[in-house]
């Protein structure tokens, strides 16, 4: 009894700094892209909430969003509706349990098939905006929420791809396998590999320059055009989430994780830092580049990201032979 009790306890600690993790870092993103944005852009209003360098933005958005009335369209699905942002978002804080942070037992739970699982998971957060969409009573939602699940299904198959060649160059699924493994010439190596991975998580969020779905200037966020309040913000959430899943996955696959100078001494805090330069990279990149159209994006997953990732297997190949 009492090692199944100490089994429990230690699985609960994991898992309440797991949903820690889950609650600050999207937000911690959220803040750093109203900063980035502001000096980038010169937009006055992030530097100044709050008084020193706009200190209380995030905490004025989340007061902002609470008081706004919850509508629920009459002619909606109710129970779909009220759903559907639990749905978009749940699915990230799973896949983050088997995400490791540092060496041995810094994970929430260790599985043999992790890549597997996480990207399984990853795509369920679509049925959310699905959902939304379909339930909103709105064609002009449910043609957003079309063109989201359409996105998604062009550019799953690059990342999986693109995630299968460092499962094989690893030769486990295991992500804190491939991270054991994981040496420092892979970085030239597998640099093909980790820009599509990169590039097509971007598309699957639905963050610029491929977020044609939910275009806020010109279709109103597509699916989620009548939500508001927290259900809104429930959705917004999800999605800093999952910029925090990429690009804590794109450094577990491809930068090493928890390798680098000092790496005995600072094990998880290089997975932290490498996680939150690459989520800098997502902001900057939202800054920088304007909107693709439906027709260019549809394109460059099909005539670029997939024959890139093709051939990213391939070399994967010629090196394991060799």
């Amino acid at each position: 009894m009492g090692g199944a009790a100490h089994w429990w306890l230690e699985v609960g600690l994991r898992l309440v700094v797991i949903l820690g993790f889950f609650l600050v870092v999207p937000l911690l993103v959220g803040q750093m892209e109203h900063k980035a944005m502001a000096h980038m852009q010169g937009r006055v209003g992030p530097m100044e909430a709050g008084g020193f360098h706009g200190w209380a933005q995030l905490i004025a958005d989340g007061v902002k969003f609470a008081q706004k009335e919850s509508v629920v369209p009459a002619d909606a699905d109710r129970a779909v509706f009220q759903l559907a942002p639990a749905v978009a978002l749940l699915p990230y804080l799973v896949a983050l349990v088997v995400v490791p942070i540092g060496p041995g037992t810094q994970v929430g739970v260790a599985l043999d098939v992790g890549l597997f699982f996480v990207l399984a998971v990853m795509g369920v957060g679509v049925l959310g905006t699905l959902m939304g969409g379909w339930a909103s009573a709105n064609k002009y939602s449910l043609l957003g929420g079309i063109r989201t699940a359409a996105q998604l299904m062009a550019y799953e198959l690059p990342m999986l791809l693109s995630a299968a060649s460092v499962g094989m160059a690893a030769g486990t699924l295991s992500l804190s396998g491939i991270v054991d493994k994981w040496q420092w010439w892979w970085l030239p190596w597998q640099l093909i590999g980790a820009f599509v991975f990169f590039v097509s998580g971007l598309a699957e969020l639905q963050r610029p320059p491929f977020d044609m779905p939910v275009a806020d200037s010109e279709i109103i966020f597509g699916a989620y055009t009548e939500y508001t309040g927290l259900r809104f913000a429930f959705f917004l959430l999800a999605e800093y989430a999952g910029i925090v899943l990429l690009c804590l996955l794109t450094t577990v696959l491809f930068l090493g994780g928890w390798h680098g100078p000092f790496s005995a001494h600072l094990g998880w805090l290089w997975t932290v830092l490498k996680t939150l330069v690459l989520s800098f990279v997502v902001i900057w990149l939202r800054v920088s580049y304007p909107r693709l159209r439906e027709d260019q994006l549809m394109r460059f997953a099909w005539t670029a990201l997939i024959p890139l990732a093709l051939a990213q297997l391939a070399i994967t190949g010629v090196v394991r032979v060799l």
